[in-house]
């Protein structure tokens, strides 16, 4: 089965957490990464700010491209590239903006481009609650 990305498709890291209230339905697609089957970038958005959370959008885009006949296994070798390519491996969501499959001297290839994207309880980005606790013992006053 040729597997069909669209404009706003989610891939999130396994173990991402989410609120209680938000039921998202998920598959395996890479090592580690799950694709996100009934949400789309702006419905996970919806959701999260309803529930109080925030869904990060990092500025940028991040490509790659990847050479093969087989359309499904040269997208998943390109998505493959382009999470290694994300700036921070905190981040855990991918959404992807698009796959483009096109043939140069006759050799077909894969171009996915998409956002690193990052989910969670707090509006500061990667705010740690246990970190936040250790600054203030270490500014409280001896």
């Amino acid at each position: 089965m040729v597997e069909k990305f669209t404009a706003g498709a989610i891939l999130m890291k396994e173990g991402t957490s989410f609120p209680e209230s938000l039921q998202v339905d998920s598959e395996p697609y890479l090592k580690g990464w799950r694709r996100v089957k009934n949400l789309d970038s702006s419905g996970m958005d919806r959701k999260l700010c309803e529930a109080g959370w925030t869904f990060f959008f990092m500025a940028g885009d991040v490509k790659a491209s990847a050479i093969g006949s087989d359309l499904e296994k040269t997208t998943r070798r390109a998505i493959k590239s382009v999470i290694a390519g994300m700036n921070s491996k905190k981040l855990n969501c991918l959404e992807i903006v698009q796959v483009a499959a096109n043939r140069f001297l006759g050799l077909p290839y894969v171009t996915v481009s998409g956002h690193a994207r990052h989910i969670q309880d707090s509006v500061y980005l990667f705010h740690n609650k246990s970190l936040a606790e250790w600054d203030e013992a270490r500014l409280a006053p001896a």
